[in-house]
C-alpha cells in the first residue's frame, strides 16, 4: 500500500487499520487551511481502499489538535470569502468522518480543543489519556462551535452537561470524560494507542457492509421517524442477506470458527 506524503499529516496502516496522525507539533498540531485538505484527503483514501477497515485518528507530541492556528489566522489577508471557504473546510471535515463508511476512533493523546474537540465529537469513539485535556474554548475568544458539535455533544452527553461545557468553555481530563458519557475509555498516555488499536482492531474484524450500514443508521437514527428507521433497517438487513459475508458469517458460526469477512 503506497503512502500518501502529506505535510501535516503520518498515515499508517497496521493491519486493516488506517492511522492518519496529525503532524504539526511544533504548533500543538493547530489547523491550517492544508491540514484540512490533507485531512480530506486521508480520510478518501481510507473510504475506497477496501483493505482499511477501521480509522484512528490521533497527534503527533503533546497534543491532538488544539483548534484553529492563531498565529496563521491573525497574519492570513483572506478577503470574506475565502475565510467562509476555510471554515467550511473544517465542517467538511466532521461530516467527512461522520459519513466515512469506517468507523473512526479519535486516540486523544493531549490538548483536544477547539476543531480538535469537533474533529473527536465527529468519531465513532473517543479513547483518552487520562491527561489529556479536551474542551470547547468558542466563546471565551468571541466565536462558535461548529463541525455539528451543537448538535452531537448534547446527544452524547445530555443537554445539560453539553450546555456546561459549551458555554463556559470548562475543560475535561480523561476521566471526566468517561464519567460523562463523551470517552469510551481512558488511559494512561503509554497505554492509549496499543489500547485504541485494540479497539479498531475489533471493529476492523466485523463485517464492512454491516458496519457501513449500521454506522449511517446509528447517525441518522434521532432524526428519522421511526417507520421509516424500521424500513431503512429492513433494507439493511435484507442487503446484507445478499453479501458473501452474511453467507460467510453463517457458516462460521455453524462450524464455531471466526468469520474471515471480505467486504463482498
Amino acid at each position: 500500500m503506497s503512502h500518501a506524503h502529506y505535510e501535516t499529516l503520518i498515515t499508517r496502516h497496521r493491519g486493516q487499520v488506517m492511522e492518519i496522525r496529525f503532524n504539526r507539533p511544533h504548533r500543538l498540531n493547530a489547523v491550517v487551511e492544508t491540514f484540512y485538505t490533507e485531512l480530506l484527503d486521508a480520510l478518501g483514501r481510507a473510504e475506497s481502499d477496501s483493505a482499511v477497515r477501521a480509522v484512528i485518528l490521533t497527534g503527533e507530541g503533546r497534543a491532538f489538535c488544539v483548534g484553529a492556528d492563531m498565529k496563521e489566522h491573525g497574519s492570513a489577508k483572506r478577503s470574506l470569502y475565502q475565510r467562509r471557504q476555510y471554515l467550511q473546510l473544517g465542517n467538511d471535515v466532521c461530516e467527512a468522518i461522520l459519513r466515512l463508511r469506517r468507523p473512526v476512533i479519535a486516540a486523544v493523546n493531549g490538548y483536544a480543543l477547539g476543531a480538535g474537540a469537533e474533529m473527536a465529537v465527529a468519531c465513532d469513539f473517543i479513547v483518552m489519556a487520562d491527561d489529556a485535556q479536551l474542551g470547547f474554548p468558542e466563546t471565551g475568544i468571541g466565536t462558535c462551535v461548529g463541525g455539528g458539535v451543537s448538535k452531537l455533544l448534547p446527544q452524547l452527553v445530555g443537554l445539560p452537561m453539553a450546555r456546561q461545557l459549551l458555554y463556559t468553555g470548562r475543560r475535561i481530563d480523561g476521566e471526566e470524560a468517561v464519567r460523562i458519557g463523551l470517552a469510551a475509555s481512558s488511559w494512561s498516555g503509554e497505554a492509549l494507542l496499543d489500547e485504541a488499536h485494540c479497539l479498531a482492531d475489533t471493529l476492523a474484524a466485523q463485517a464492512p457492509v454491516s458496519m457501513a450500514m449500521l454506522k449511517r443508521l446509528v447517525n441518522q437514527g434521532s432524526d428519522t421517524p421511526l417507520e421509516s428507521q424500521l424500513a431503512q433497517e429492513l433494507d439493511a438487513v435484507f442487503t446484507c442477506s445478499t453479501t458473501a459475508d452474511w453467507q460467510e458469517g453463517v457458516d462460521a458460526f455453524a462450524e464455531k470458527r471466526a468469520p474471515r469477512f471480505q467486504g463482498k
